[in-house]
């Protein structure tokens, strides 16, 4: 527990950040869900579309610090890696 009322406040700080972050990490990692299954399921156009709304996600959660830029590029890049392979092979 904390000892001192800057402790206390920092804490207070902490959970509403931790809350916050918590929201928008889940649902990045819906968006990132949906787009795989949109890639899984052969629709490209409906993948593409998907795959541009996750890495928006992503992006949004760098720009606000919830996640750390190299874990973000690695994200998309496998994302979009997927998505690459997908259209490649002719999946329709």
């Amino acid at each position: 527990m904390p000892t001192t009322k800057t402790a206390e406040k920092e804490m207070r700080l902490a959970q509403k950040r931790k809350d916050r972050n918590k929201s928008t990490r889940s649902e990045t990692k819906t968006k990132v869900v949906k787009a795989g299954a949109a890639i899984s399921s052969g629709d490209i156009d409906k993948a593409k579309s998907a795959v541009i709304t996750a890495i928006s996600s992503i992006d949004k959660e760098v720009e606000k610090g919830s996640m750390h830029r190299n874990s973000a590029a690695r994200r998309k890049s496998r994302l979009m890696k997927k998505l690459n392979l997908a259209a490649s092979s002719g999946i329709k």
